[in-house]
């Protein structure tokens, strides 16, 4: 499987796999300046699950994700939120 899939040209990303999921995080990661430690904090996680995401890991909840989506046949997307 790969997980260096192409960042999006239109700033979204469709999220079909493990890999495109964990392109997307590292992408917005990066883009706001933080490092995997500094995330992993912010969001009451361990590093290494983070790293694992990022590098398209098929988690367990990842994969319970991706079925439901695939089962209701939707798909999910991710661009820059305007809280």
């Amino acid at each position: 499987m790969s997980t260096s899939e192409p960042a999006p040209t239109h700033g979204e990303f469709r999220i079909y796999t493990a890999g495109s999921l964990g392109a997307a995080i590292r992408h917005y990661r990066e883009q706001q300046g933080l490092s995997q430690a500094e995330l992993a904090r912010l969001a009451g996680i361990h590093r290494s699950y983070l790293s694992a995401l990022e590098n398209g890991r098929e988690t367990e909840q990842v994969k319970r994700l991706l079925r439901i989506l695939k089962e209701l046949g939707v798909r999910m997307s991710l661009g820059e939120a305007n809280w």
